[in-house]
C-alpha cells in the first residue's frame, strides 16, 4: 500500500511540475523544453527522496521572461516616459509543502521575492489557503514592502491539467499595449466597451492575464476557418 501511496503521489506532483513549466512557457518566460516533456522516471531520479516521497523545496525555480514577453509588457511611449520599462520581470515559483498555508507562509515567501529581487512569485499549495492568508493576497500588490508584480496561488488540483490543451477552450493571446491602443481606434472604442472577462477566470488565471488588459480570442469557424474576439480583463 506504501508503495502505491508513493507512486500516486509521485505521479501527481510529477502532472502539477510539468503543468506548470508549460504556464510559464505559454505566459511568455523562458523554459527549457526537455523540462516541459521530462518523463516519469527522470522526475522521480530528480525530486524524489530517499522514503519515495517528492521533495517539494526541489521543485521550486525561476523564469526570465523572453524578449517577446518583456516587449508585451512594455507601455507604448509617451511625452512624458519616451522609454518606458517592462512591467514584468523574474518569477519565482515555489511548492509549499505545508497542508495549511496561512500569513507565515505567505509573509516568508514575500520576504524571498524580495530578497531574491523577483518581481513576482506564484505559489503552488497542496490546498487552499486560509481565508485572512486571502484576503493578504489580493492587497500584496498594493504593500510598499512586497514584490511589485505581486503573488499569484495555485492548488496543486487546479494544474494537475494544462486546460489550454482541451480541444474547447479557444486560443487566448494578450494584446500589447500598442496593440490594445490600435484595436480600440480601428473600431473608435474604449476599452469599457469591449466584452469582459474575470481575470479569476480559470485560462486567464493560467496566462497571469491583469486587470486592464485585453486578450484576443481565436475560435474555430466551419465557415469562416477561424474569427476573433476581444475581451477587456477585469
Amino acid at each position: 500500500m506504501e508503495g502505491e501511496r508513493t507512486s500516486a503521489t509521485l505521479i501527481r506532483l510529477w502532472r502539477v511540475w510539468r503543468t506548470t513549466k508549460e504556464m510559464m512557457n505559454d505566459r511568455g518566460y523562458i523554459v527549457v523544453e526537455d523540462d516541459m516533456t521530462m518523463a516519469l522516471d527522470e522526475f522521480t531520479r530528480k525530486f524524489a527522496r530517499e522514503d519515495g516521497e517528492p521533495d517539494r523545496s526541489r521543485l521550486n525555480f525561476s523564469c526570465q521572461p523572453s524578449q517577446d514577453m518583456l516587449a508585451k509588457y512594455t507601455d507604448a511611449p509617451t511625452k512624458k516616459v519616451p522609454n518606458p520599462v517592462p512591467n514584468i520581470g523574474n518569477i519565482w515559483i515555489e511548492f509549499n509543502h505545508d497542508e495549511n498555508v496561512g500569513m507565515k507562509q505567505l509573509r516568508e515567501y514575500m520576504t524571498h521575492l524580495v530578497q531574491g529581487s523577483f518581481h513576482s512569485g506564484i505559489m503552488v499549495t497542496v490546498k487552499p489557503m486560509t481565508g485572512m492568508a486571502v484576503r493578504f493576497l489580493r492587497a500584496s500588490t498594493t504593500l510598499s514592502d512586497g514584490p511589485k508584480g505581486g503573488i499569484e496561488v495555485f492548488v496543486e488540483q487546479d494544474l494537475l491539467v494544462n486546460i489550454t490543451k482541451h480541444e474547447l477552450v479557444p486560443k487566448h493571446v494578450l494584446l500589447s499595449d500598442a496593440e490594445k491602443s490600435q484595436l480600440l481606434e480601428r473600431y473608435r472604442l474604449k476599452q469599457t466597451q469591449l466584452p469582459r472577462i474575470q481575470a479569476t477566470d480559470p485560462v486567464a488565471k493560467y496566462l497571469g492575464l491583469r486587470r486592464g488588459s485585453v486578450v484576443k480570442i481565436i475560435r474555430k469557424s466551419e465557415t469562416a476557418g477561424r474569427y476573433a474576439s476581444y475581451r477587456w480583463v477585469i
